[in-house]
């Protein structure tokens, strides 16, 4: 399933664009040898307007912009072809590549040393249930810790503000206006903030003090239809970081 606003996000498309972009998402294995001309021509646009949108997207031009939606959009359409042996023998290292041991020190020294305040969890959709996971095992750990979804009133982290230290969001798509939203409001009051989104440049990412970037096979697939090393990525990531934890208390 291909939501448009996740290759929007941040992003002020006027309706003409919007209708350019769909085509190109429906049509995308005519694009390559349709072209620009073409494109425009069944859009009813110009090729300046095409162009205008790929730039807009932050591609460098048309068939930057086509390269780069093809692969995403077919694993969101048709999912790859894994069978299950290749899923389950996909080395465990693979899923967390930026999560060195420089990270998980930062992790440790702000996140899971933190004393005086609150670590809040914010997170929606099915990133909330591991974001669950991650808030019971801190709780076990004796840590102090919020956790809060989109379903809750926003009270519950603007009248906390002063009482927390740390806020770790996970969104899948690193691109979820909620999470942004209260991301960015803690990063304005000050408060350090970690972030677990997919392998990809996203805005979550680059707001976060410190952001773990999990790999995610299929981008575009919002729904979550299809088998994703994702979700089952954050929690390996988040105890080889309980692991390291606890190994400087045990040496």
């Amino acid at each position: 399933m291909i939501d448009l606003s996740k290759l929007t996000a941040g992003k002020t498309l006027t309706s003409l664009e919007t209708d350019i972009l769909t085509y190109i998402v429906e049509h995308i294995t005519d694009i390559q040898d349709m072209g620009v001309r073409a494109v425009a021509r069944e859009t009813y646009t110009s090729p300046a307007s095409v162009i205008r949108l790929s730039k807009k997207l932050g591609f460098t031009g048309f068939t930057d912009m086509y390269y780069s939606l093809l692969p995403l959009i077919k694993q969101a359409e048709h999912g790859e072809n894994h069978t299950e042996s290749r899923f389950l023998n996909r080395p465990l290292s693979s899923l967390v590549k930026d999560c060195s041991l420089e990270t998980m020190d930062a992790f440790i020294d702000q996140v899971l040393m933190n004393k005086q305040k609150y670590i809040f969890i914010y997170a929606t959709g099915f990133s909330k249930i591991i974001a669950e996971y991650l808030y019971k095992k801190l709780l076990v750990l004796g840590k102090k810790v919020i956790m809060s979804s989109g379903s809750d009133s926003v009270g519950v982290f603007e009248n906390n503000l002063d009482d927390i230290g740390v806020m770790l969001v996970v969104s899948k798509s690193g691109e979820t206006d909620q999470v942004y939203q209260k991301l960015k409001t803690a990063s304005e009051a000050g408060i350090y903030t970690v972030s677990y989104t997919q392998d990809s440049s996203n805005r979550i990412a680059e707001l976060a003090d410190l952001s773990i970037q999990i790999s995610d096979s299929h981008k575009l697939d919002d729904q979550n239809l299809l088998p994703n090393v994702f979700f089952p990525g954050v929690l390996f990531s988040f105890e080889l970081i309980v692991e390291r934890y606890l190994d400087r208390f045990s040496s």
